[in-house]
């Protein structure tokens, strides 16, 4: 069967028209890495707790997307080597004395172990622009299911999760022989921006 040229014609504005829907409703957008932010929480524990501190490091996203079609999806890529402890409650000596355990072998080994990812297995609405999201977090060489309560903050995506350090083959920090350490659970705030 030949096609006329005005058959032509409209079957090929027919698969533009389909290609620009496409890209339209496909809704994946890139993070803006520049405005997103993750935090983590480290809290302290043991009998002699009250001489440590808490910690709080700041984990710049180094890329993601979201997805908010019909059949949402979430991606995101840390990159370990960039944490940086920022308890501004310590000395500068100290603080780089946390930044390099840390880094090091005993905590995230970030050298052997440089990526962090999530990747999202569901997305489950919970209420208005709120949601839960499920996934898989790959950090320090393991893979583990996480759940990430989310909501929608104007153009943010703000929430949270926690989950134990030992599920990933690191051990909690301890010293003075136990009596001051950081607990296995640690908190997970994040501030997500779409680029626009």
């Amino acid at each position: 069967m030949r096609l006329t040229k005005p058959a032509l014609g409209i079957l090929a504005s027919t698969m533009v028209l389909w290609t620009d829907l496409v890209t339209l409703y496909a809704q994946t957008h890139p993070m803006d890495a520049a405005k997103s932010s993750v935090t983590i929480r480290v809290s302290k524990s043991g009998f002699l707790s009250a001489f440590g501190h808490d910690h709080e490091i700041q984990a710049p996203v180094e890329s993601g997307t979201i997805d908010s079609s019909a059949d949402p999806k979430v991606q995101l890529h840390v990159d370990a080597r960039k944490l940086r402890v920022l308890d501004p409650e310590v000395a500068a000596e100290q603080r780089a004395e946390i930044q390099n355990t840390m880094e090091g072998s005993a905590v995230l080994d970030a050298e052997h172990f440089p990526d962090i990812f999530f990747q999202s297995t569901s997305v489950t609405k919970t209420g208005k622009e709120r949601w839960e999201v499920r996934g898989n977090l790959d950090l320090h060489g393991k893979k583990q299911p996480v759940v990430l309560e989310v909501s929608l903050d104007g153009s943010h995506f703000r929430g949270s999760t926690s989950f134990k350090q030992s599920d990933f083959g690191i051990n909690p920090v301890r010293i003075a022989g136990g009596t001051v350490r950081v607990k296995d659970e640690i908190e997970i705030e994040f501030d997500i921006v779409p680029a626009q």
